[in-house]
């Protein structure tokens, strides 16, 4: 039997949370700032890694982003490698600008 992997956002949180079978195990958190949305922090509890739950996280971020018009800050690094590895995100990347 497969587990049941959900990501949804937390908006009172700031976050997007990843689950199995309902349980939290990882999430994304995020500012909104103008029509940005800066990804700063991914965390998948140890004993769920390695199962591709947190490429369910940013898949979820970045596709809610494009579905909101949202430009991408990707503070964190894990969200910065998954664009690197996934060019078809590039183009939801904001340009920096002076005094960023």
């Amino acid at each position: 039997m497969s587990e049941a992997i959900e990501v949804a956002d937390n908006p009172q949180a700031a976050r997007f949370e990843v689950r199995l079978d309902g349980t939290v195990v990882g999430f994304t958190e995020y500012v909104l700032k103008g029509g940005t949305i800066i990804l700063s922090h991914t965390e998948v509890q140890p004993e769920f890694e390695g199962r591709g739950l947190g490429g369910h996280l940013a898949r979820a971020a970045l596709d809610a982003a494009r579905d909101a018009g949202l430009q991408v800050i990707p503070r964190c690094p894990f969200i910065a490698r998954y664009i690197d590895r996934h060019p078809e995100y590039a183009d939801l990347v904001a340009r920096s600008s002076p005094g960023d």
